[in-house]
């Protein structure tokens, strides 16, 4: 009794502030559950970076604790895990979903009130499970983790990532592999295709409900908008497009941009066939599911304007009373997407060039740029840090006349606007990464953790933390992979 109260005394001194506002809302959009007690969880990583952002300090529980905190064995007083219900069309098809694998312990406040939801990932079954396991593999939970975080490094809007343990069991897909639970840490998991739903169910008082919601934990400033509902879908909008330039910047394909895989909040959520790309190739796919390239990397904004349309249609009874109204008003939001997008790529594309102002004929000379790369099979990545006057080896490719043709081009146009050599690599600087966690490195790294050595993990997490600045070890990480007849592919590892 004692040691209990010890142990309960010592956990509440971690910092916990949790405020579990969703578990508030109706029940038909959740069902609470608790995560599923393991035979002998083992902590693997842990993320001290993160852990101090939120406000925690671990290091008043002994170490031995902490795998069964982060298994869910030990939970906070003042958690409340719930799985959340939701929906999406998965590759365009329509499908009622949900936390199939996934317990949300709480919602955290930071120090600054910050609102972030602690979910474990692979924590057992669901009633949204269907026929899975509930539970997840060693190898996908890291991968989720360093790519998270590589996101972070990069500045681009992101789930976290605070932990991984194994569990001490096996899971069975293809073969056995070792069991894990991935700690995420999120803005929220509103999804669009939690609004999609709550739109199933034909239920306009909770539609209300979650909307309101929403409003009051993302976008309060919207609560004097005189039409709430087509401010929300405008700034989702603006999030999305800057969330999706983000990823083409820094040559990232997610791989799997279902609605149930795009946040209100504009986060970059699920990292199951995402991979970076390295030579470029517009019609990059590395997904093993996606067959016809409906997620490719050219493709990446019009699913995103696709998935914005089927939240617009969720928005419908809140435009407008009347449905040919708020389907016309709705329509000439989503029909913006085009023309704001591009004005956001040609800024992003322009940074990354260091072209200060505006020309007539910066979208030709961005195009020819890229057009090269292609033909070429230039790095992507690497493209960059040459025009940045960094030494990348296997350079020989710049000898090409091509490119030589096209660089006289852009140095007459880095002449205009006072712009001068520093300011221009100065931006430059701030937008291209000098490394990416490139799939090559990634798989080497998994293999050697899955083999129980983190050291070659955590070398490349560091490196990651700081992606656009020159390191150490930088130079161990920015070769493309060797040319190979055998395809990259990525899975939904589950």
């Amino acid at each position: 009794f004692f040691l209990m109260n010890k142990l309960i005394s010592n956990i509440s001194k971690i910092g916990w502030r949790f405020d579990n506002t969703y578990a508030r809302l109706p029940e038909i959009m959740l069902s609470r559950i608790a995560p599923l007690p393991v035979k002998d969880p083992k902590l693997v990583i842990f993320n001290h970076n993160l852990s101090k952002e939120l406000g925690l300090d671990f290091s008043v529980v002994e170490d031995n604790l902490l795998p069964s905190i982060f298994a869910g064995s030990l939970l906070p007083q003042e958690s409340e895990c719930i799985a959340q219900a939701y929906a999406g069309h998965q590759f365009g098809y329509f499908t009622m979903l949900g936390d199939g694998r996934a317990i949300i312990i709480g919602e955290h406040l930071t120090k600054n009130n910050k609102r972030v939801d602690i979910q474990f990932k692979g924590s057992g079954k669901t009633p949204y499970s269907r026929n899975a396991d509930g539970r997840a593999a060693l190898g996908p939970m890291l991968r989720e983790y360093i790519i998270s975080e590589a996101m972070h490094g990069l500045g681009i809007s992101t789930t976290r990532s605070l932990a991984v343990v194994t569990t001490g069991e096996n899971v069975i897909r293809e073969t056995p592999l070792p069991g894990a639970i991935l700690t995420r840490v999120a803005a929220s998991h509103i999804r669009v295709g939690t609004f999609q739903y709550v739109t199933m169910q034909d239920d306009i008082k909770t539609l209300k409900t979650l909307f309101n919601y929403t409003i009051n934990r993302h976008y309060p400033e919207l609560k004097d908008s005189n039409n709430q509902a087509l401010s929300l879908l405008k700034i989702v909008m603006e999030k999305q497009i800057k969330l999706v330039t983000d990823w083409m910047r820094v040559g990232f394909i997610h791989g799997v941009m279902n609605t149930d895989n795009m946040t209100v909040s504009g986060e970059t959520i699920d990292y199951g066939p995402c991979a970076f790309m390295d030579n470029y190739n517009p019609e990059t796919v590395f997904s093993s599911i996606d067959q016809h390239g409906r997620y490719a990397y050219f493709n990446q904004p019009g699913i995103t304007k696709w998935n914005l349309a089927r939240f617009a249609e969720t928005l419908l009874p809140l435009i407008n009373n009347d449905k040919d109204k708020a389907i016309d008003i709705a329509s000439k939001t989503i029909n913006s997407f085009g023309t704001l997008y591009k004005k956001c790529w040609l800024e992003m594309m322009r940074k990354k060039l260091g072209l200060l102002g505006e020309d007539s004929k910066d979208e030709n000379l961005i195009i020819d740029l890229l057009s090269w790369m292609h033909q070429n099979k230039a790095d992507y990545t690497n493209t960059f840090c040459f025009l940045m006057n960094e030494n990348i080896q296997e350079n020989k490719i710049y000898n090409n006349q091509g490119f030589i043709s096209w660089k006289q081009q852009w140095q007459e146009r880095l002449k205009l606007h006072n712009n001068s050599p520093e300011k221009s690599l100065k931006l430059m600087c701030s937008v291209n990464p000098m490394v990416i966690a490139r799939n090559h490195k990634v798989e080497e790294v998994l293999k050697e953790a899955n083999n129980g050595n983190l050291n070659p993990f955590n070398d490349f997490l560091k490196v990651l933390e700081k992606p656009y600045e020159k390191q150490t070890k930088t130079n161990n990480y920015q070769f493309p992979a060797q040319s190979s007849e055998k395809k990259y592919q990525t899975f939904c590892g589950t």
